[in-house]
């Protein structure tokens, strides 16, 4: 089979899936063959960290990849492929703690890739637009503006604001199971995913079974994310929980992050006190520090006020919090600002760069790759009503450009006249708004 007939068949699947709800596929492993499995290997993305084996993507060659993925066909159809362990790694969040994420070696991120591909075509068409997080044409900008669409434009006066502790390491391997058999029968390809659910973990030389969670970091992980909270909360929250609320109530999720709107306060604590009953039913729970009701809207400052405060509440969505202001026309406008944490977690690494690679690069080199890293600084947070904050960035960033590339050695480089005449010569992006939330009417 070619590639372009298992395209044709993850269409076709799609199709099927759209028209037959309740149908559940019998008939997948077969998707599985050279040509599909060779597609997703050049689909996987370069410079990515090694796993367990300490292999990268660039280190295969055309052969050697060509026998590996005769040797992984050969091994499915004799049921004796079994995932390598996964290396875990932490990285620092904003806030000081750490992320585990989890490296899978690249033989098998090509089966979780063939795997999540299949998945997709057969979920996608059931997913929720409440749902955005890691789906195919949808992005966290598309999220962003489906809650500045509900607060401007319904009847919204309370934002819940959910964060589920620890989302990805506590999946229960059970629950995520019975969601995968809701649409999929076929008893291999079942196995096939419970063996990268249960896949050992490896950690400072250690090994460990995993009893729950899904690791952060592979390619399979995102897409059984969604399939879980499309089960367990997006489908609840639209079948029977907005049905009991008399007010007006929307949910808005990215992955494992979620906002709930409330016309009322009262309905507001029943909805969080109805999520936490739910995600616990599921051995999930809420974070205390993370999760909270703000009083939001376009009445939200005036009762402020009345209550003796200066300021109405704010909330943190995606990298950013969002706050009530007003337009230029004195009307109620909910307007973004990049998160503080964020932008000094961003300013913190872009200085360990300069400082890593100025000895270690031509300056040319140094340009190019920090007009990268602007640019894409830039496209995330360039949305509306954030210029002060990524022209800030910008400027921070000037001066730290400025000092790292006056140590490039003992004597000094440049002042900064000169240095203001060589960004004219070589200019980096400058900060600019790249999406528009206001043109929703």
């Amino acid at each position: 089979m070619n590639k372009t007939n298992t395209a044709t068949k993850l269409a076709l699947i799609t199709e099927r899936s759209k028209h037959n709800p309740q149908e559940k596929f019998t008939s997948l492993m077969h998707l599985l063959n050279e040509d599909y499995l060779k597609k997703c290997y050049q689909e996987l993305r370069k410079g990515r960290a090694p796993g367990i084996d300490d292999r990268t993507l660039e280190s295969y060659t055309d052969k050697e990849i060509d026998e590996v993925i005769k040797s992984l066909i050969g091994r499915m159809k004799a049921k004796k492929y079994k995932p390598q362990a996964v290396k875990r790694v932490f990285i620092k969040k904003s806030n000081g703690k750490r992320r585990p994420l989890g490296l899978p070696t690249v033989t098998d991120k090509i089966v979780q890739l063939a795997i999540k591909k299949i998945l997709e075509a057969i979920y996608e068409p059931h997913f929720l637009d409440s749902s955005y997080g890691f789906r195919p044409n949808r992005s966290a900008h598309q999220a962003l503006k489906a809650v500045h669409t509900m607060v401007m434009t319904k009847p919204v006066n309370w934002i819940i604001d959910v964060d589920i502790k620890g989302f990805f390491d506590n999946v229960d391997h059970q629950w995520m199971i019975n969601c995968i058999a809701e649409r999929i029968s076929d008893p291999n390809f079942k196995t096939l995913i419970i063996k990268f659910l249960k896949a050992k973990i490896i950690e400072d030389g250690k090994y460990t079974k995993p009893i729950k969670g899904t690791p952060q970091g592979g390619v399979l992980s995102p897409i059984l994310a969604n399939i879980y909270l499309h089960y367990i909360l997006d489908l609840w929250f639209e079948r029977v929980e907005s049905k009991k609320i008399k007010g007006y109530t929307e949910i808005v999720r990215y992955a494992d992050d979620f906002i709930i709107g409330a016309q009322t306060k009262e309905e507001a604590y029943q909805i969080l006190k109805d999520v936490k009953e739910r995600l616990s039913k599921f051995k999930l729970q809420v974070s205390i520090e993370k999760t909270g009701i703000k009083e939001f809207g376009r009445f939200a400052e005036q009762n402020s006020k009345n209550r003796g405060n200066s300021k109405p509440d704010t909330f943190e969505f995606l990298g950013f919090t969002h706050y009530c202001s007003k337009s230029r026309a004195g009307n109620f406008l909910m307007k973004v600002k990049t998160n503080k944490k964020r932008q000094n977690s961003s300013l913190k690494e872009m200085n360990k760069w300069l400082k890593r690679a100025r000895n270690l690069m031509k300056a040319r080199d140094i340009w190019r790759i920090l007009g990268s890293k602007l640019q894409g600084y830039y496209n995330y947070y360039g949305v509306s009503s954030n210029s002060r904050s990524i022209n800030n960035y910008g400027y921070q960033v000037t001066k730290l450009v400025y000092k790292w590339m006056n140590r490039r050695s003992q004597k000094r480089s440049f002042n900064w006249e000169q240095f203001n005449h060589y960004l004219n010569l070589h200019p980096l992006p400058k900060p600019s708004l790249v999406y528009s939330m206001y043109d929703i009417w």
